[in-house]
Formats: C-alpha cells, sequence, structure tokens
C-alpha cells in the first residue's frame, strides 16, 4: 500500500499541467527573463486578490521579511514584538537588520495573544509581527488598535495565509507590509523560491522596487545599497496560473478539512480550532496530543506521514541563544512545540487516503 506523505506537490501540478507547461514554454519563448511582464501581471493580479494597492515579487518570502524592516528603517537597538511559535524565519527578517525579537505568547488558535502584547511595549519597541500562523487569520482588530495607540509599524508575515481574512479583511492589508511566501508548499505555491511584498504605502512600493534590483531604479544608477532579490519571469508566471485557481484549490483543501474536523474522534488529540470573524485557508492540518511521539510511530507504522511545525521555538534554537531567553520562559509556545502535528493535507488527496488517515488516528 502507497505511503500517504505529508504533503504532495505533484497532484497540484498534474491537476493543471497543461496551463503550467504551456506557460513555461511561453516564458521561454519570450527571451525576457528578469523583470518583464509576467512579473508586472502577477503583481497588479496578486495585489488585486489581496486587496491592496501594490504588490512587489521578490525572490523569498525571507527576503519579503528582512526587506520589510530594513525599508521600514528598523535596526540596531530597536525591538520588534512577535510571536514566540513561529517559524525561525519570520524571526531573521527582525534579526537581519539588527533588531531585537521581543516573544509574544500565542493564543488557542496559533496565533499571537493580543492581550499580550501591550505588557510588552517598551521606548525600543518600533513594530510588531503578526503571523498568520497555518493558514488562519490572527485577531487583528486589537492589534491594530495597540499600533494606532503606540504610533508602531505594524507587518504581517503572510506566508501561510493567502487569502485568508479576518472581518472580512484579507491578512496583508492591515499593517504598513505584508509579507508573503509562495514557496512550492504553500497553497500559493511556486515551482521554486518566490516571495511577494504588498503595501497600500506609494512610497514604500517604490522603495522595495529600488531595493530588490542592486538598489537601481535606473540601470546602472543606485540610490542605494539595495539587494539582488526579483520574483524571476517564469516563477511569476507558473504563479499567474496558480493564482487563477486558488479559490478553488482552497475549497477543495477545505473540504478534506471539515471531514477531519467532523470525522476525528479521538480523547487523545485536540483539533484545532477557528476564530470568530477569521477565516482558515488550511495550509497546515495541526492537532495537538500529549501522545505525539507515540502517534507519530504508529501513524508512520501505517503508512502514514506527519510533520511537526515546529519542533523547536526559535528563542530555544542555536541560532538565538545569544538572546538569552531561557527554556521556561514561553511556557504555552513550548508546549505546542512538543505537541503540535500537522496530518497529511494536499490538493489531489483522495477520498481513500482521507478515509485511511481518519480511520488511523480514529483508532489510536
Amino acid at each position: 500500500m502507497e505511503k500517504i506523505m505529508p504533503n504532495r506537490l505533484d497532484r497540484g501540478f498534474f491537476k493543471y499541467q497543461d496551463e503550467f507547461e504551456s506557460k513555461a514554454i511561453e516564458v521561454l519563448r519570450s527571451g525576457w527573463y528578469v523583470l518583464g511582464n509576467e512579473v508586472k501581471q502577477f503583481e497588479e493580479e496578486f495585489a488585486n486578490y489581496v486587496g491592496a494597492k501594490h504588490c512587489v515579487g521578490l525572490a523569498s518570502g525571507l527576503d519579503a521579511l528582512w526587506i520589510a524592516f530594513r525599508i521600514l528603517g528598523i535596526g540596531a537597538g530597536d525591538e520588534v514584538i512577535v510571536q514566540g511559535n513561529t517559524y525561525i524565519a519570520s524571526v531573521m527578517g527582525i534579526t537581519m537588520n539588527g533588531a531585537t525579537p521581543v516573544f509574544v505568547e500565542p493564543d488557542e488558535y496559533y496565533n499571537i495573544d493580543a492581550s499580550k502584547i501591550e505588557e510588552k511595549i517598551t521606548d525600543k519597541t518600533k513594530a510588531v509581527l503578526v503571523v498568520h500562523l497555518y493558514g488562519q487569520a490572527s485577531n487583528m482588530a486589537p492589534v491594530v488598535d495597540l499600533c494606532r495607540k503606540y504610533n508602531l509599524r505594524l507587518v504581517e508575515d503572510c506566508a501561510q495565509s493567502h487569502g485568508a481574512k479576518f472581518n472580512g479583511q484579507t491578512t496583508g492589508t492591515f499593517g504598513d507590509i505584508g509579507c508573503f511566501s509562495f514557496y512550492p508548499s504553500k497553497n500559493l505555491g511556486a515551482f521554486g523560491d518566490a516571495g511577494a511584498i504588498v503595501t497600500n504605502d506609494d512610497k514604500i512600493a517604490e522603495d522595495t522596487r529600488v531595493f530588490r534590483n542592486y538598489g537601481s531604479e535606473k540601470r546602472y544608477y543606485n540610490k542605494v545599497v539595495g539587494a539582488n532579490s526579483r520574483l524571476d519571469e517564469m516563477q511569476a508566471g507558473l504563479l499567474r496560473v496558480r493564482l487563477s485557481h486558488l479559490d478553488e484549490l482552497a475549497e477543495e483543501k477545505r473540504v478534506i478539512c471539515e471531514r477531519y474536523l467532523n470525522e476525528l474522534h479521538n480523547d487523545k488529540i485536540q483539533l484545532p480550532e477557528i476564530r470568530e470573524g477569521a477565516t482558515h485557508i488550511w495550509h497546515q492540518f495541526v492537532i495537538k496530543s500529549d501522545y505525539r511521539d507515540e502517534l507519530i510511530k504508529y501513524l508512520d507504522d501505517k503508512g502514514i506521514g506527519t510533520i511537526i511545525h515546529y519542533p523547536i521555538p526559535p528563542h530555544l534554537s542555536e541560532a538565538y541563544q545569544y538572546l538569552g531567553v531561557k527554556e521556561g520562559s514561553l511556557p504555552i509556545t513550548e508546549n505546542y512545540a512538543k505537541t503540535v502535528l500537522s496530518i497529511p493535507l494536499y490538493n489531489g488527496m483522495t477520498k481513500e487516503e482521507q478515509d485511511r488517515v481518519i480511520e488511523a488516528i480514529n483508532k489510536f
């Protein structure tokens, strides 16, 4: 019996194979491979999709994060508040600019606990970074209010939340900058690394366009010391194909997750919850279990793969030992790291595969 992988990218390709291959040939034959029409069209289409004024295509989601803070002028001596249970790239976006992350515990929805932010604000605080983890929109209303009250910049890490909404507004449009990853496993995934920044601020958009291209607005005339972080034509073209089907793809995953929510029944696991007013685009279906290690082995023996997102919180990683945030300082974050588990979820997942996952977990 074929093993069920936690994620499969081939099924999503085969679903629209002819369109992807046609677009790839079109780009190859165009003779233009960097910052051409495909990038321009994708930027316009994705900005329209999320409801932002501008989209600037970049080379990766991490580039979107660190460039966002660079463009906002946040660096050494500045503090940025961020949730403790995020992927380490969120934190790297802060520290690559010399700024200091200040960690806040997550809520029961795995997103930042908005009620814990204000107590972390100091005279060094310059921004809040909200991460819409696993695909569910964070509780944005109180975060927006706090940023206005204390005159803080608001950056959103939307690497996992393409199209998710809070009170009808799409993630990435609440703050100064929304940062997106189009890594292949994302709901809007490219066929390699890719990312983008969205914003409603004309100057931020223009500064980002200059910065991504060696700090050059006009070829060989460099205004600032920038970076080489350009979304290439091939990825932009392929992303345009996927974007045209994104709502359909998201609905397919939603139906699978509805089955999980309705048919998984086991006292040893806790199912994810959805906040009132928030939508979830199900980048991952994350359960919790105090018996996680046993569950992983049990499912593996039955030919079902799983992934832990994420086993080591950033503050306990070797990379961030220098921050001096000790084990036990973020108990909720650390508990999640020991108990969360992502079960199989992907476009093209068959009913039989879903049945196997549900039956196995219910019998654990």
